[in-house]
């Protein structure tokens, strides 16, 4: 399945770039509404970007909402060529390319994050497959980045006044993650201990940053790094050095990711700012549930797999409430199904769903 992660096997878990590792105009409303469905899970709408393919492995992926509703992410086209797009809250379409970007079979841009202010954030590919960061003002102004020492640069999220977090390829393959001030100064950061890499997943108001790392037994780590450097790692307990991926943080430092225990089976969490855990499961989930994103009221949004491997949404309320859902016209086979992928404050959720025929399309759910 094509996304910014995906769970497999926890133990050699692929965290997969949208179609790097599976391979400025504005339009109207022409391909928007595919389907409409409300009920006790409540309203969703699917939409497709002008322009994605309709092919298998092709199609719209949203990947960030601001507070306002307006969306972010990627379509891949007839030509396996990607393109950013930002829906606005109408439902229009601009198109968002990286001046810089190939033009080639999986190359082009492919946007990540956006924030409040709707800078946008993400990665371009360029004629020689090589990535590198961007940030794309509301006005729409494009600056290109990369850590120094980056042959690969890949962008995991942005805070409201526009630092932005996420991890590089050195020339050895080496990982390491990286912050980006809103001035333009880089750091970069490696977990002491790690030996296999330090992945950045997000960023908060405050500028903490979570993410994991992988140790020498390639073992999964979660570590926060907070706004004056310093980092903590963790494992939530049960994990019997299993594997701890942490993915979101809220504005107080709550975190969520999954985790998994000693038999193979993986959970969501919850981290309090203080330390404390929680460990939930959603109903139906066969095997993986996966906390990803949380917003500011402690709602979490993220996927589980049935029995089948197909992928279903669900929403944690903060009361521990958890609603499954899918988006009309998801399919039922393995890699296929519902994948959330941001959450707003007001807890309407963006992600997209894989058809019966392996085409993406972005859905919009509102509680």
């Amino acid at each position: 399945m094509r996304g910014r992660f995906v769970v497999g096997q926890f133990g050699g878990t692929a965290w997969k770039k949208a179609g790097l590792i599976s391979g400025l105009a504005m339009w109207t409303l022409g391909a928007a509404l595919l389907a409409h469905a409300q009920d006790r899970k409540g309203t969703i709408v699917t939409f497709d970007a002008p322009g994605a393919g309709t092919g298998e492995s092709q199609g719209t992926q949203p990947y960030g909402i601001t507070p306002s509703g307006v969306i972010t992410g990627e379509y891949l086209d007839a030509e396996d060529v990607f393109h950013g797009f930002l829906r606005g809250t109408a439902g229009t379409f601009t198109t968002v390319d990286e001046p810089d970007a190939g033009i080639g079979a999986f190359q082009g841009t492919l946007p990540t994050a956006i924030n409040p202010a709707g800078t946008i954030a993400g990665e371009y590919i360029d004629v020689s497959n090589a990535a590198h960061g961007f940030l794309r003002t509301s006005g729409g102004t494009f600056t290109s980045f990369d850590p120094q020492g980056a042959v690969y640069t890949l962008i995991f999220g942005i805070d409201p006044a526009g630092a932005i977090t996420g991890y590089y390829f050195d020339e050895t393959s080496f990982v390491h993650g990286f912050l980006r001030a809103p001035d333009g100064t880089i750091t970069s950061f490696d977990v002491a201990g790690d030996a296999n890499g330090t992945y950045p997943s997000a960023v908060n108001p405050d500028g903490a940053v979570t993410g994991y790392y992988v140790d020498a037994s390639l073992v999964y780590h979660g570590f926060l790094r907070a706004p004056d450097g310093a980092i903590a790692t963790f494992d939530v307990p049960g994990s019997d050095n299993a594997g701890t991926l942490a993915i979101g943080i809220n504005p107080a430092g709550a975190i969520t990711g999954f985790y998994n225990d000693p038999s193979g089976i993986t959970h969501g969490f919850l981290r309090s700012p203080g330390g404390n855990y929680l460990s939930f499961d959603a109903p139906g989930a066969a095997g993986v549930t996966a906390g990803f994103v949380i917003n500011p009221a402690y709602t979490v949004a993220g996927y589980y797999f049935d029995a089948n491997r197909a992928f279903h949404g669900y929403v944690r309320a903060p009361g521990g409430a958890i609603t499954d859902f899918d988006a009309p016209g998801a399919g039922a086979n393995a890699g296929q199904g519902t994948v959330p992928q941001a959450i707003s404050p007001a807890g309407v959720i963006v992600g997209y769903e894989s058809d019966g025929s392996g085409v993406y399309h972005g859905f919009l759910r509102t509680p």
